[in-house]
């Protein structure tokens, strides 16, 4: 198994993407602390553990990391996944959807990785962070300001990171989906004319799935990436490429 004798924590991960992730680094053989403020829908895992978290709070994603050690003895994986897609035209959003898009899409990723490098380093951990972007964080996308907003700046968090980071051996990567078949983008599924709009623009011609993403946390969080860091993986069915 790829992360046989790993311990994780996921962020979001009671639905969507992050459930998918967490789900399948337990199936690579990771221990993993399942984090949401929502809860899990169903039985954990055997190797799975479950804290509410809001990624927002400093406060409560540092607890989240000393339960992760608590509970499974180290931490080698953080998977900063949870997030916030709300919607408005620039000219007219409000401050409060601005500084919740904020707060939880590019503050809770500083967080998560501030709490998780700092054990890391002290305890010579050379560990992978994770943090979950957007193919909206490299193109511009109508009403969706604060999410590309927030998206960019947790690509250039991570690049930053990585570099102060790689000293340490932690590499810092993000990941970066195109249009995936989760309860954020319901509405686009929902309405013919979005989907088809949407589905016609992706070169590969379908929104992926959850596991698409998956596949790809397991791959940076495992020793095949060893000499990866800095990196944007664009999972997006070729939209970037246009």
């Amino acid at each position: 198994m790829r992360l046989s004798e790993k311990v994780a924590i996921v962020t979001g991960a009671s639905s969507g993407l992050g459930q998918a992730i967490a789900e399948m680094f337990i199936k690579e053989g990771a221990k993993v602390i399942f984090s949401d403020i929502n809860p899990y829908p169903g039985t954990l895992p055997e190797n799975g553990r479950f804290l509410k978290a809001n990624t927002a709070n400093k406060e409560e994603v540092e607890a989240l990391v000393s339960y992760a050690v608590s509970q499974f003895g180290r931490l080698d994986i953080i998977v900063n996944n949870a997030g916030v897609g709300l919607t408005a035209e620039v000219a007219t959003m409000s401050d409060e959807i601005w500084d919740k898009v904020i707060a939880v899409n590019l503050s809770g990723v500083f967080y998560g990785i501030r709490a998780a490098s700092s054990y890391m380093k002290a305890n010579k951990i050379k560990g992978s962070i994770i943090n979950m972007a957007s193919i909206l964080g490299q193109v511009g996308f109508k009403t969706a300001g604060a999410y590309c907003a927030s998206k960019g700046g947790v690509n250039q968090l991570s690049r930053t990171a990585a570099l102060e980071l790689a000293p340490s051996g932690i590499r810092v990567n993000s990941i970066a989906p195109g249009f995936i078949k989760t309860a954020m983008t319901k509405g686009i599924q929902d309405n013919e004319a979005a989907n088809v709009s949407i589905v016609s623009a992706i070169p590969l011609g379908y929104m992926g799935d959850p596991e698409d993403i998956a596949y790809a946390a397991v791959y940076l969080a495992s020793e095949e990436s060893k000499y990866v860091t800095g990196s944007v993986l664009y999972a997006d069915g070729g939209w970037t490429a246009q």
